[in-house]
């Protein structure tokens, strides 16, 4: 799979010249460079179409009670289950709240995931951020807490049912323990990718120089200078956001 959409980005340097000077940093009236400064609007972004806007929907407009102040506002309005606004039309509407893509708080991007909300610490064409995750692990595991496939403590592994399949009685079904993962997310698509070797490779391919000088590296030093590269990615294709609200 990952071949085919190598193919596909490959193709699109040839003809569609991705990888001339400029790729990301056509300055277009309404627009700006995003730096550290850059400050996105406040308020909840439904999908990631609104993020490339930089077209929240503004505190103004939701339904709640909560103080706009409050330093824990949107963490309050996330508490419901459904958040509730009007849209441009002034019509009341309403969605669940994890269907939302994230929000903007001080100017700063949190994007959803498993129904936490996460700071993106780094921002552009290729951006990167780390999310608590919860993962499940229904494997066996022995009295002493390790996992042993094979245990049991009459002697074989597992038992037979009357239903005709096998079960452990050491098995422990769906535990779930948090761990922290990087992601990163395309810009131009929004998709939240893994940050692994194979999705860097996949996102810088757009610039053909940076990506020829990484997979010619070996595979130590292309997962010791993933975020070097993203990063280099981002300074030779600077990302512009709109400043004017869409109405």
């Amino acid at each position: 799979m990952l071949k085919i959409l190598r193919l596909f980005f490959l193709f699109g340097l040839i003809t569609g010249g991705i990888n001339h000077p400029g790729l990301y940093g056509q300055e277009k009236e309404g627009m700006v460079k995003y730096t550290p400064d850059f400050k996105f609007k406040d308020g909840i972004y439904l999908n990631f179409d609104e993020v490339k806007a930089n077209s929240p929907i503004p505190k103004a407009k939701l339904l709640t009670s909560i103080d706009y102040n409050d330093r824990e506002f949107f963490k309050k309005v996330f508490e419901g289950e459904k958040i509730y606004f009007y849209d441009n039309m002034g019509i009341r509407q309403e969605v669940a709240k994890n269907t939302i893509w994230g929000y903007s708080r001080n100017g700063v991007l949190y994007i959803q995931i498993q129904d936490n909300f996460n700071r993106i610490t780094f921002v552009g064409n290729i951006c990167h951020f780390v999310a608590d995750i919860t993962t499940y692990d229904s494997r066996s595991y022995n009295p002493y807490g390790y996992y042993d496939p094979y245990y049991s403590p009459y002697g074989y592994s597992n038992y037979y049912n009357p239903y005709g399949s096998y079960y452990s009685p050491y098995r422990q079904p769906n535990m779930s323990r948090s761990e922290l993962k990087q992601y990163l997310i395309d810009f131009e698509s929004g998709k939240v990718l893994e940050f692994d070797i194979d999705n860097t490779e996949l996102l810088i391919m757009k610039d053909n120089q940076l990506y020829e000088e990484y997979v010619k590296l070996s595979r130590k030093k292309k997962k010791d200078l993933m975020f070097l590269y993203v990063r280099k990615f981002n300074e030779k294709n600077p990302l512009y956001i709109p400043v004017e609200q869409k109405e």
